[in-house]
């Protein structure tokens, strides 16, 4: 499965300095992005393609079923990375903070869920035909883009709010990520 997941829309932004005022950042996103499904989100947060594949699932499931605790599809897919069902705890984990220097830029496809993730049609070319609109918000933001895709990280497990034990294999950690969503439709 993994082989034939095309990336995932996500661009990891480098800013020339450390982020001093959050607010200004995120204000700077508002004002730049084409409209709510676009998102910046911390830089360890994301674990691989298929830890933002099944959260967007997750995001798109909620949508179809009308069943967002959030009242934005970007704020759900916070939400849901962090494993809660408390906006402000979503943003706490996942959300930029003072001091980040790296991020994520995301766009959320409003593509059809079909019958189940396995069954997904999810286009090749997706992360491609939104690569400019990235590269504009970034240049907005004085930043570079990163030429790398997420890995998991300890320092992620942690900043998501996941309990673990250190030396964990990649895979672990991955599958680790990916079960922590889960969390975050817990009532």
């Amino acid at each position: 499965m993994t082989s034939h997941l095309p990336w995932f829309t996500a661009w990891g932004i480098e800013f020339s300095s450390p982020i001093k005022n959050v607010f200004s950042i995120v204000t700077e996103v508002n004002e730049h992005r084409i409209n709510n499904r676009w998102l910046m989100v911390n830089y360890d947060v994301l674990a691989s393609e298929i830890h933002l594949w099944n959260t967007w699932y997750s995001l798109r499931c909620n949508e179809r079923d009308e069943k967002m605790v959030a009242k934005t599809p970007d704020t759900e897919f916070i939400r849901i990375l962090s494993g809660t069902n408390q906006i402000n705890k979503a943003f706490e984990r996942a959300g930029i903070s003072e001091g980040d220097f790296k991020a994520w830029i995301i766009f959320l496809p409003n593509l059809q869920l079909g019958n189940g993730f396995g069954n997904l049609s999810i286009p090749n070319e997706i992360y491609n035909s939104h690569t400019k609109d990235a590269l504009r918000l970034i240049e907005n933001l004085g930043g570079k883009m990163l030429a790398k895709r997420p890995i998991p990280t300890e320092a992620g497990l942690s900043r998501v709010g996941v309990e673990h034990q250190g030396n964990k294999s990649t895979l672990e950690m991955e599958n680790l990520f990916i079960s922590h969503v889960g969390l975050s439709d817990l009532r």
